[in-house]
């Protein structure tokens, strides 16, 4: 057996190992976090793992499992695996913009990773997934277990109009061994990804997340935000997805209002 496999075959186990370690809890559907998402007019839910308190708490807990295009919030991943094998070297390395005008002027030019992260800068992130390759792309996707490990439909778009999914559990299991540098990056890698999800820090918590928007074929939307919350005696862990055919323009503030106000039914100090 090569070594490359069997490092993957490690990983894959210790990964396993982990996710039964936190999964020993069962979510329990809250009903006040289900009418948040009832009144928004949208499909969708939310799940949320309380670390210290080994709870979870979930809005449509019927839908927790439901696998979705995981659309930006990939980014989280690729900046990983971009890391990891150096294409870029730290939250300062600039990714060249590919010159093409776009209607978000503040694309059209260079951004150095954290910037590319924090704007969630398809086209540069697209840049970086070209770089790694479908091949070792796949070694990392294999090695993490992330979603369904398909990335087939398009080697620098599978995660916005191809075949990858992931569910709301799924992505929670990958954010709490993120968390705990249990996923097979360098701790120098993981630590680097965190800082650039870091967005927003009050006088308790901090917060580390990001976005995901995709529309797919018959203008069906899917938007996400998944992250955590740092505070003193807690860390939550959380995952938000919509759907919706051909909404309005309340849908993509929409993950976010319903998420920051079922953290703060939770007692999680966020700001609304």
């Amino acid at each position: 057996m090569s070594t490359k496999n069997s490092l993957i075959r490690a990983w894959l186990v210790v990964g396993a190992m982990f996710l039964s370690a936190t999964t020993q809890a069962q979510p329990e559907e809250d009903a006040q976090i289900a009418e948040l998402i009832d009144a928004s007019g949208f499909d969708g839910s939310f799940l949320a793992y309380q670390l210290h308190a080994d709870r979870y708490r979930a809005g449509h807990l019927e839908r927790i499992n439901k696998a979705l295009i995981p659309a930006s919030t990939f980014k989280i991943f690729s900046a990983l695996v971009a890391l990891e094998l150096g294409v870029v070297q730290d939250e300062n390395s600039v990714i060249d913009w590919d010159g093409t005008i776009r209607s978000r002027t503040e694309l059209n030019a260079d951004l150095n990773l954290e910037t590319a992260f924090r704007l969630s800068a398809v086209p540069h992130f697209q840049t970086l997934v070209r770089r790694i390759g479908h091949e070792r792309m796949q070694h990392y996707i294999d090695a993490v277990g992330y979603g369904n490990r398909d990335i087939s439909g398009g080697d620098d778009s599978f995660w916005l109009q191809g075949n990858l999914r992931i569910s709301p559990q799924q992505q929670i299991d990958f954010l709490v061994r993120l968390y705990h540098n249990e996923l097979p990056f360098s701790p120098e890698t993981m630590a680097t990804v965190k800082r650039i999800m870091g967005s927003e820090q009050g006088p308790s918590y901090v917060l580390r997340n990001k976005t995901g928007l995709a529309v797919l074929e018959g203008d069906h939307h899917i938007g996400w935000w998944v992250g955590w919350v740092e505070e003193k005696e807690e860390v939550t862990f959380f995952a938000i997805a919509l759907e919706a055919i051909a909404p309005g323009e309340g849908f993509n503030p929409a993950r976010i209002a319903i998420a920051r106000d079922a953290l703060n039914s939770l007692g999680v100090a966020i700001k609304r």
